[in-house]
């Protein structure tokens, strides 16, 4: 039976368009595998607070020395990485704010990318000292944007740092590959978005048939 852990990150509920890919997903992989076991996160609505002094401090001690209001002030992201740490299927649908992540979306980010759960550190491995703990996951973004063009060679690839965050993250998050449908265009509401809504739609649909497939 697979798991999906599915998080989502619009601060819209109604009008989200990155929420409307999400169903799609979760929709027809239930169609293949109806027995398939969701999880769901929604950090847009419920987001993590941020990490703070206390919460670095606490992460950091050796677990067997904790103290109890270190090991609370830890409870949040423990739950948080039991979810991913049970997920086959990582779904993060989410809009693309200001260029990048949604606040609350790299919340939960920092509450997850851990040392001693999610990564490990040691300088005996040299230049590259840590090391994803996590892995065989699948990672699907599915994205939304107001603007356009953030294609490779298109004008605004560089301007576009949501997708490229997120492939930096995908090792500690146990991804071995990530997959990415996205609409664009939104703030425009022309032909253009009517396009690409359309073509992602079918897209979210084909890939969920397509990996749903392949995991039973």
């Amino acid at each position: 039976m697979t798991t999906i852990l599915r998080i989502d990150a619009s601060a819209r509920v109604n009008r989200s368009l990155s929420r409307l890919l999400g169903d799609l997903f979760i929709e027809r992989w239930q169609q293949a595998e109806p027995q398939a076991a969701i999880i769901r996160r929604d950090v847009g609505t419920q987001p993590p607070p941020a990490i703070s002094e206390d919460w670095i401090a606490a992460a950091f001690a050796p677990a067997a020395e904790r103290v109890a209001k270190q090991n609370a002030v830890l409870a949040l992201s423990d739950t948080l990485i039991d979810e991913l740490e049970q997920a086959d299927v990582l779904v993060i649908a989410t809009p693309m704010y200001n260029y990048g992540l949604p606040a609350a979306l790299k919340a939960w980010v920092d509450q997850v990318v851990r040392i001693g759960r999610t990564f490990s550190f040691d300088l005996a491995r040299g230049d590259r000292p840590l090391e994803p703990i996590l892995d065989g996951k699948q990672l699907v973004a599915l994205t939304a944007s107001g603007e356009f063009g953030f294609g490779p060679g298109e004008f605004n690839e560089h301007a576009g740092h949501l997708l490229p965050h997120l492939r930096s993250l995908s090792g500690y998050l146990g991804a071995d590959e990530i997959h990415h449908v996205g609409i664009e265009y939104q703030e425009f509401g022309d032909d253009r978005f009517a396009a690409s809504k359309a073509q992602a739609i079918s897209q979210t649909r084909a890939l969920a048939g397509r990996l749903s497939q392949s995991a039973t």
